[in-house]
């Protein structure tokens, strides 16, 4: 490997990286970096090794490191073998044979040392999103390591649309049948998945992200001790995950809201399901209403002490760093709102799922919400995101989920 490219980081700029954080910025190489992408030698300012990584000039993060061995350079075994052990990891969600659970992660990112690259399973399915470029370049592996270890009924890969621009890829999707690409000649039919005991229904590669967020499973399940006989308002509610558990912990009733149409009719479906499969009681369909709407509005139009919880989880509001900011002040008009319209003692389960928004940053902002909606609010939980979305302590940015749940006091 001495004809390997070497990049050279400035003096200074490399304490994040010694301790494995996986980015670097343009601003922290020294020198000139290759003109094209390439696998190269990441080295101090004193030749000193710190990583291999990989170095694309049309991505938004230029350079990502990948391993921090000397000796075990990142050559296409590596990223099979890093695909498989990131599988491995999660055994116990495909070992588990009375699982009630069939959808849940096998590859997050980073976090699992494979930059810009999600897989969930969907009982039969495999869901790919890819956010990086390098992730595009190496999906070739990343499909056979999966066919290989899983043999699943099919594989769909899409790249982000969020990051489509910023990494100057195109967006697609690809289907895969026993590591073959293939075009489906009709629209796929839809399958069924399972989620602490309750079941949702999803149409292969359409929908938001991945078609259905299991990072909030625990959350779901802790929300069920809040609400029995209780008014809820599911804001942002998505196909219904929030609701179905509301409604199987017997709540009053449950608003749900969301700004698409298409989960909104997903959500009422997922209801009626639920109850011909009888996991939910046969007045769950009564005990529940969903309409498209803004949250925004409709939580500045709706009226004051009519909800007893209240349930936010948004999309994410800060893509980027450069857009904090503006999210700062969207969750914070949020939140407020929300605490100036709850029952008084009411419960407001809060949700920021945006990366770049740290955890203590959350908690500030709920705290300015607080003040300005002139209430005292005390923290119940403090949760995150689900188990087969761990975190990697080096990279902080994997702790993308925060969640709190608050009591409102008037």
């Amino acid at each position: 490997m001495t004809d390997t490219p070497q990049i050279v980081i400035k003096a200074g700029k490399e304490k994040n990286l010694l301790r494995h954080h996986p980015w670097v910025f343009s601003g922290a190489i020294e020198g000139t970096a290759p003109s094209e992408a390439c696998t190269c030698s990441v080295v101090t300012y004193e030749q000193r090794f710190i990583a291999w990584g990989a170095y694309d000039p049309e991505s938004h993060i230029q350079l990502r490191l990948l391993s921090w061995k000397q000796e075990s350079f990142p050559d296409d075994e590596w990223w099979r073998e890093t695909v498989r052990s990131s599988i491995i990891r999660r055994r116990r969600f495909f070992e588990d044979k009375a699982s009630q659970t069939t959808a849940f992660r096998i590859i997050h990112g980073e976090a699992d040392m494979l930059p810009g690259i999600a897989a969930d399973v969907y009982g039969k399915i495999v869901r790919i999103i890819l956010s990086a470029r390098i992730a595009w370049d190496k999906r070739p592996i990343v499909v056979s390591a999966i066919e290989e270890l899983l043999h699943p009924q099919m594989i769909i890969l899409n790249t982000d649309s969020s990051f489509c621009a910023i990494e100057h890829l195109h967006e697609v999707t690809e289907y895969y049948r026993q590591g073959q690409r293939f075009t489906p000649s009709e629209r796929l039919d839809d399958i069924m998945i399972r989620e602490s005991g309750l079941y949702y229904g999803l149409t292969p590669g359409s929908g938001q992200k991945s078609g259905f967020y299991c990072d909030q499973r625990e959350n779901r399940i802790r929300l069920e001790q809040y609400v029995r006989d209780a008014e809820v308002l599911d804001g942002c509610c998505y196909t219904g995950g929030f609701t179905l558990h509301a409604l199987r912990a017997g709540a009053k009733h449950v608003q749900a809201v969301d700004s698409s149409s298409d989960a909104v009719h997903r959500l009422l479906s997922n209801v009626n399901l639920n109850v011909e499969l009888g996991t939910l009681g046969p007045d769950a369909r009564e005990r529940v209403d969903a309409e498209k709407a803004d949250i925004f509005e409709y939580l500045r139009t709706m009226p004051r002490n009519k909800y007893d919880v209240i349930v936010l989880d948004p999309p994410k509001l800060a893509q980027t760093i450069k857009a904090l900011e503006n999210a700062k002040k969207a969750y914070k008009d949020l939140n407020r709102t929300a605490m100036e319209k709850i029952k008084d003692g009411g419960i407001l389960v809060t949700c920021s799922c945006s990366g770049s928004l740290s955890r203590e940053d959350f908690r500030t902002v709920l705290a300015w919400s607080a003040k300005d909606a002139g209430v005292e609010v005390q923290v119940l939980e403090t949760l995150g995101q689900a188990q087969d979305h761990p975190v990697r302590l080096s990279f902080p940015e994997s702790e993308y989920l925060k969640v709190f749940i608050l009591r409102v006091i008037k």
